[in-house]
């Protein structure tokens, strides 16, 4: 399939005609300016640039370490960006934007700001970037000397990426179905995907004028026992639908779900199957990333038990070749980390790092056993999508999770069939307890069903929603299957 075939990129007069209206929608807007932002852009050292450090870690096989982070006021995230990097040894730092933010509700976090300044803490859960407006982005950018990546939730982050952009980010996560399934319960999958077209068209334009920005669709999803191939087939739908846009670095992420072979397994499968669709649609000069998650569900409350989750998920992404790993606090069961815990989170994860930097598990035979697995699904999950959408991206999203031929576990989404009901096997991989419609044929089916049925025996249980419900929950109480409580 070539390009010109599927190609559905924005058209200049309807990104001008968007561009009016966004940069109009709150005060800050007035100071981007496009040509002066690409202008700073190309001031940056390359060591400040984010797709040159992930191209960097590529060649030298390193993973790096990047934390959450972000608090409302300008000084204060300066310095907790400054204390990640300095006692955290973060190689990339985030902005972590807040939730009024991402509701485009600019005037209450504006109250936030107020708030938060008249009594002395932070009344915002996260930097909002679009009312401190392109200047102060500039000064959280260059108070540090690694790129930094704006994180957030946002379904329509059109001003925001603007703001961003031109604040100095070199790094943008989000897309228009995983910044909308996991998070929203009424916006349609279309709606995101046409707001996320004019974030991914400004990045390619950036692009043409010879900058580099680095786009990083949300990987875990839901966070919750999502199997691999569900995360994955949206990832690579992301990754076209800004590829058609003119992306040319694309950061595919993924969440950890605990068993050391289906993880690693699951990295490998994402840059191969991320490289297969993008090649297959002409996309060939698209650079690929991976991101590895350490652990999205519960945590445990005891900061021991807590070190040693984060651990595990530094370990995995290190002998999987991931990219980069997000990494987690020791405070996780609580809510926003102290800057301490946060830099303790990252600092464990560094030891990790350069310890397993030699070692690979590339080519053990049961991580490649399901790495052909997850191949085998996420092919088939977007080959029958694209087949929906007659090759058009947009249309075939849409159709898919419709179908659902794409369904995320756990989504809040009423766009979302929420059909699908994965549960862990006797060695704590996430299997399908029930297919909904997802386009499986008997072999992939017979597995899955094996697989649970082995773990049912081996608890003498029917296998059945309350190993779910015992999935869910069994991290945070220590174990990863949640095996029944013996009386």
């Amino acid at each position: 399939m070539k390009m010109s075939d599927t190609l559905h990129k924005m058209s200049m007069d309807e990104f001008r005609r968007q561009r009016e209206e966004v940069l109009a929608s709150w005060p800050t807007g007035k100071d981007v300016d496009f040509q002066e932002a690409v202008d700073y852009h190309k001031s940056l050292p390359d060591s400040k640039v984010f797709s040159k450090k992930l191209e960097m870690a590529r060649k030298e096989k390193i993973t790096l370490i990047q934390p959450r982070a972000g608090v409302p006021l300008i000084d204060k995230h300066i310095e907790l960006m400054q204390f990640l990097e300095k006692e955290g040894h973060a190689d990339l730092l985030p902005t972590t934007i807040d939730s009024y933010t991402r509701h485009n509700l600019y005037h209450d976090c504006e109250k936030g700001i107020q708030e938060s300044i008249a009594q002395g803490k932070d009344m915002l859960n996260g930097f909002p970037a679009v009312n401190h407006g392109v200047a102060n982005c500039r000064r959280v950018t260059e108070s540090v000397s690694v790129p930094m990546q704006i994180r957030h939730g946002t379904p329509d982050a059109r001003l925001l990426t603007e703001i961003a952009y031109a604040g100095g980010f070199t790094s943008y996560e989000g897309g228009g179905i995983s910044y909308n399934v996991p998070y929203a319960k009424d916006r349609t999958i279309d709606e995101t995907i046409r707001y996320w077209k004019y974030t991914d068209r400004l990045t390619g334009l950036y692009e043409e004028a010879g900058v580099q920005i680095d786009r990083e669709p949300y990987g875990p999803l839901t966070g919750t026992l999502v199997p691999p191939c569900i995360s994955h087939a949206v990832a690579v739908m992301e990754a076209l639908l800004a590829a058609e846009q003119g992306v040319k670095h694309i950061s595919v992420g993924y969440g950890q779900c605990g068993n050391l072979y289906q993880d690693i397994g699951a990295i490998y499968a994402l840059e191969e199957v991320t490289r297969e669709y993008l090649d297959r649609f002409g996309f060939t000069d698209v650079s690929i990333s991976t991101v590895f998650h350490q652990w999205m569900g519960g945590f445990p409350q005891d900061e021991a038990q807590a070190f040693a989750v984060i651990s595990w998920g530094a370990a995995t992404a290190v002998l999987a070749g991931a990219t980069k790993v997000i990494v987690k606090s020791p405070h996780e069961a609580f809510g926003i980390p102290t800057k301490e815990a946060n830099a303790a989170g990252l600092r464990a994860t560094k030891q990790l790092a350069n310890m397993l930097s030699c070692q690979t598990m590339h080519n053990g035979p049961r991580a490649m056993a399901e790495k052909h697995m997850i191949l085998a699904e996420t092919r088939a999950i977007l080959d029958k999508t694209l087949e929906l959408g007659g090759n058009d991206f947009e249309k075939a999203a849409v159709a898919a999770f419709a179908a659902g031929v794409i369904d995320v576990p756990f989504s809040p989404s009423k766009y979302n069939r929420g059909a699908v009901l994965p549960a862990r096997d006797n060695e704590g991989a996430i299997r399908f307890l029930s297919f909904g419609n997802l386009p499986f044929n008997d072999d992939i089916k017979g597995t899955h069903i094996a697989k649970l049925e082995e773990r049912a025996k081996f608890e003498k249980r029917p296998a059945s929603f309350q190993m779910v419900i015992d999935d869910v929950y069994a991290i945070s109480e220590g174990k990863l299957v949640g095996r029944p409580k013996k009386q």
